[in-house]
């Protein structure tokens, strides 16, 4: 680490940079910021900055608010504003410590490490490689698409088409690799895929990708939103994730011999995800507008966003989907948990999406038969009989099974836990209350 110090503070000093930013997240997943100048680097490396952490949403209580922001260098990455390199400032993502030089509980990094760790000490590195989808709109109050493509369209006239290019530019000068980025199915909306990485570097990756989007559209006068489901009548923003776990340089997901090329540890791991699903939605999908989303059919025929737990390896209405393996390349073998939305906060999702798994294989789960039929064309009782249950259908549904969870509480520490029930119990409380537009339309002309 002190290397990696040693090698910011001269490229800070050699590229003339004044100002750092230091990024941290609170625990609902929103960025926050502060800026240093560069003669304060030093000082922000060996002590920390100081701040109130009682401002943040979730962290400390006021009577225990003062807490430290700690550069972690390994993150730093230039951000430069167009050719002008007097304008280039720096960012990175930082640790939150405790006046006494404790971890702070509250910190979502904090728990994505804690996690990592107990995988790392059964000799295990956990990847990940999400699909974010986005809408591109006019305005944030003016929610029209700026084009009429659909999925794989390639739209030559659209300012989106341009957007989408210049995110993938910025992202892989920040050192975020992008594997590919296309139209999405409904009208204005994108996707963009980032190239698989340590889960904790891609967390990062995840936060810094959301924001250069949005500062990339509002240059262009345009809103870009990760908001699960902004528009009644098109399909919600998901963001798909590919998960596989190493141990050293070897694919442990990865067995040669299976005949669906998986690993008994990737088969209990995958089992894991099955068995835990339900508990773990209300973080992968933390908003009550992320319910909207997760609803069945709306017309189309192959859903993008599957409520049903099962797996399958070509069925795309299945939760969870093992990619088609590709010969000789065995570190591909993956599995992708497909009803995580692009709005969660991606140190608590990866988190509960780790542990679901590594309980699977500390325990031994069995995975159920593997599900080839489109489930949305089954009847309630089909399903029944096969055992497939379903996500939860609101947030509150989602809430009361997560409370039940032992799996949950221990992957997100029982602070972050408790705070993350009792602010998404008041979210819920403020929308039932709340008379929507569909209620006046509908009611008022007739009761």
């Amino acid at each position: 680490m002190e290397r990696q110090q040693d090698y910011v503070l001269r490229t800070v000093e050699e590229r003339g940079i004044r100002l750092v930013w230091l990024w941290f997240t609170d625990v609902l997943g929103t960025l926050k910021s502060f800026a240093v100048t560069s003669e304060e680097l030093e000082q922000a490396f060996d002590e920390g900055i100081g701040f109130d952490g009682s401002a943040i949403e979730g962290f400390a209580r006021s009577q225990e608010s003062d807490m430290l922001a700690r550069p972690d260098a390994s993150t730093f990455q230039i951000m430069a504003r167009g050719d002008n390199p007097e304008g280039a400032t720096a960012r990175m993502f930082c640790d939150i410590y405790t006046p006494d030089g404790r971890p702070f509980w509250g910190d979502p990094r904090y728990v994505l490490r804690r996690n990592l760790e107990k995988a790392a000490e059964r000799g295990f590195t956990f990847y990940v490689h999400p699909e974010i989808e986005f809408f591109v709109f006019k305005g944030a109050s003016d929610p029209s698409p700026l084009d009429w493509g659909g999925y794989f369209d390639y739209t030559p006239t659209a300012v989106t088409v341009e957007l989408r290019r210049e995110a993938i530019s910025v992202l892989e000068k920040l050192g975020i690799p992008v594997e590919f980025s296309h139209h999405e199915v409904a009208p204005s909306q994108h996707e963009i895929d980032l190239r698989h990485a340590d889960a904790l570097t891609m967390a990062d990756s995840v936060m810094t990708s959301r924001l250069v989007i949005k500062e990339l559209a509002a240059a262009r006068d345009l809103y870009a939103t990760f908001m699960p489901k902004p528009l009644t009548d098109l399909p919600g923003n998901g963001m798909h994730t590919h998960m596989s776990i190493f141990e050293g340089d070897q694919n442990a997901f990865h067995d040669p011999s299976d005949e669906y090329h998986l690993s008994k540890v990737a088969k209990a791991f995958l089992a894991g995800m099955l068995v835990h699903a339900r508990e773990i939605t209300a973080v992968t999908n933390q908003w009550v507008n992320s319910y909207k989303r997760l609803v069945t059919g709306r017309g189309y025929p192959v859903p993008e966003a599957p409520t049903y737990v099962c797996w399958g390896r070509h069925n795309r209405s299945a939760l969870i989907r093992v990619p088609m393996y590709k010969p000789r390349k065995d570190q591909s073998t993956r599995i992708e948990f497909r009803s995580p939305d692009p709005a969660c906060n991606p140190y608590l999702a990866f988190s509960v999406m780790l542990a679901a798994g590594l309980k699977g294989i500390e325990e031994g789960y069995e995975l159920p038969p593997e599900e080839t039929d489109n489930i949305y064309e089954m009847d309630a009782s089909e399903r029944r009989a096969r055992g497939i249950a379903n996500l939860p259908e609101d947030l509150l549904e989602a809430l009361r099974e997560m409370e039940q969870s032992e799996l949950v509480a221990d992957a997100l520490g029982e602070e972050v836990f408790e705070y993350l029930l009792r602010n998404k119990r008041a979210e819920w409380d403020e929308y039932k209350s709340y008379v929507s537009p569909y209620e006046l339309q509908r009611y008022l002309p007739v009761l």
